[in-house]
C-alpha cells in the first residue's frame, strides 16, 4: 500500500470558474450565442452564484475592471502635496497596465472578443471613461484656484488615458509579446513632458539627463535662456525649453 496518495486538484474560485466558463463557451458558440444558463451549467453552478459575482452577462467580460479601479481611486487618493499631479495621474494609469499584464492570454483573448461585438465595445468605452473621470477628478482638486483648472485637469486626464490605450492596444495587437510597460512607458513620458511641471518634479540632474561632458570638464557656468510669451501654455514652454537643449 502507497504511503501516499494523489491529491486531487482544487477547484477554482466559483467566480473565476464563471469568467472561465463564459470565455470557453464565447469561443465556441459566440457571445451572442451564449447565455448566463449556459455558462452557470458549464461552471456547475446556479443562476444566483453567476449575479452574486457579475451584475450582467457582460460584466463577466471585464471581471477585474472594478478592482482595478478601486485600486486607482485608493492610489490618486494616498497622494500629498509633496506628489506631481501628472507624475501621480500617469503612475495610477499603470495600475491599469499592471492589470492587462497578470494575465496576458485572457487580456489578449478579451480584446479579440470586444473588437468582434460592439455592445462590449461600448461597455469597454464606458468603463475607459470612469477610469478617465478618477483621473480628472483627482486633477481638478490640485488645480482647484486655478483660472484653467478645470480644463486643465479634463484634458490632462484625456491625455493620459489616450496615451496608455494606445500603448496598450499596440501590445495587445502583437499577441501579447514583449515587454508592454516599455511602449506605456514611453506614451506616458510624452504626457508628462507635455504638461508636468519639470520644475518641481525632480532636480534637474533627473529632469533632463546627464549634465553635458562640457559643463563637467569646466563649463560650470554655461547658461540657456529661453524667451517665451507670458501667456504661452506651459506645455508650449517646456517644448521651446526641449529644443533649446537639442533634446527631441
Amino acid at each position: 500500500m502507497s504511503s501516499s496518495s494523489a491529491v486531487p486538484a482544487a477547484k477554482p474560485p466559483i467566480r473565476d470558474a464563471l469568467v472561465a466558463a463564459a470565455f470557453r463557451l464565447f469561443l465556441e458558440r459566440g457571445y451572442e450565442q451564449t447565455t448566463v444558463d449556459d455558462i452557470v451549467a458549464l461552471a456547475g453552478v446556479g443562476r444566483r452564484s453567476f449575479f452574486r459575482y457579475f451584475p450582467s452577462k457582460e460584466d463577466v467580460v471585464f471581471p477585474d475592471h472594478e478592482r482595478c479601479l478601486a485600486d486607482m481611486t485608493a492610489f490618486l487618493a494616498a497622494g500629498g502635496a509633496e506628489h506631481e499631479p501628472v507624475r501621480r495621474v500617469c503612475d495610477a494609469a499603470r495600475l491599469v497596465l499592471r492589470m492587462y499584464a497578470e494575465n496576458p492570454a485572457f487580456s489578449v483573448q478579451r480584446y479579440r472578443l470586444t473588437r468582434q461585438v460592439p455592445g462590449l465595445r461600448a461597455y469597454e468605452l464606458s468603463v475607459v471613461w470612469r477610469y478617465e473621470r478618477a483621473l480628472a477628478e483627482y486633477l481638478r482638486a490640485r488645480f482647484t484656484g486655478r483660472p484653467d483648472g478645470t480644463l486643465r485637469a479634463d484634458v490632462i486626464a484625456a491625455a493620459v488615458v489616450a496615451a496608455h490605450n494606445n500603448a496598450l492596444r499596440s501590445w495587445l495587437r502583437s499577441e501579447g509579446k514583449g515587454d508592454p510597460g516599455a511602449g506605456v512607458d514611453h506614451a506616458l513620458g510624452y504626457v508628462q513632458r507635455t504638461f508636468g511641471r519639470p520644475a518641481e518634479a525632480a532636480p534637474a540632474a533627473a529632469r533632463f539627463g546627464p549634465v553635458p561632458s562640457g559643463a563637467q570638464a569646466g563649463r560650470p557656468d554655461d547658461v540657456v535662456v529661453l524667451v517665451s510669451r507670458r501667456d504661452a501654455p506651459l506645455w508650449r514652454v517646456v517644448q521651446e525649453l526641449e529644443a533649446a537643449l537639442g533634446r527631441d
